[in-house]
């Protein structure tokens, strides 16, 4: 009797103590990244290579991702690309994601066809930093920028990584070209 006595006593403690285990690991410790500046153009045309400067700090130095997500109208969300971080970015950094905004998976994009970019950072502990937004329309006769803004006019800002995601033209899904 006493041996059940004390396995129902185990077992009860332990029922108690994992809640409060996963509830521990769920809040990591230290400091989330903060991104402290950012810009990309609002408009371009369908091909165009659009920069999204970066601008970043952790006071643990332990940046490790960059995540972008878009948001199509009238297709919707793509999933996330990931940037891996290369260990002089962890701690600081400033810089430019490129993305060849030319899709493999559409031959054009309609005229005015709007997009949304939100990017944010993630550190090896799970924390993320804030969430920037890029709103982005795709106009044939955008003008080109010379220069981005302060603090990213200087030369020399290193590429930090490609976007890989292919856009899609959504009046275009769902037809078979063998069949036209």
């Amino acid at each position: 009797m006493k041996k059940l006595i004390y396995m129902v006593a185990f077992f009860a403690c332990a029922a108690l103590l994992v809640p409060l285990m996963a509830w521990s690991e769920s809040k990591p410790k230290g400091n989330p990244p903060v991104i402290t500046a950012s810009f990309a153009v609002e408009k371009g045309y369908y091909g165009y290579v659009l920069r999204i400067y970066l601008e970043a700090e952790d006071p643990d130095g332990d940046m490790s991702r960059i995540a972008v997500e878009v948001d199509q109208t009238g297709y919707g969300r793509y999933p996330v690309d990931w940037t891996i971080l290369k260990s002089p970015y962890r701690g600081k950094f400033r810089g430019y994601l490129q993305w060849n905004t030319f899709s493999s998976r559409a031959s054009y994009l309609r005229e005015w066809t709007n997009i949304t970019l939100k990017v944010s950072i993630l550190d090896k502990a799970g924390h993320e930093s804030n969430v920037v937004v890029f709103p982005f329309e795709f106009v044939s006769r955008a003008h080109r920028e010379a220069k981005p803004p302060a603090p990213f006019n200087q030369e020399g800002l290193p590429r930090l990584g490609y976007i890989h995601i292919d856009l899609f033209e959504p009046t275009q899904m769902g037809a078979d070209p063998r069949t036209d």
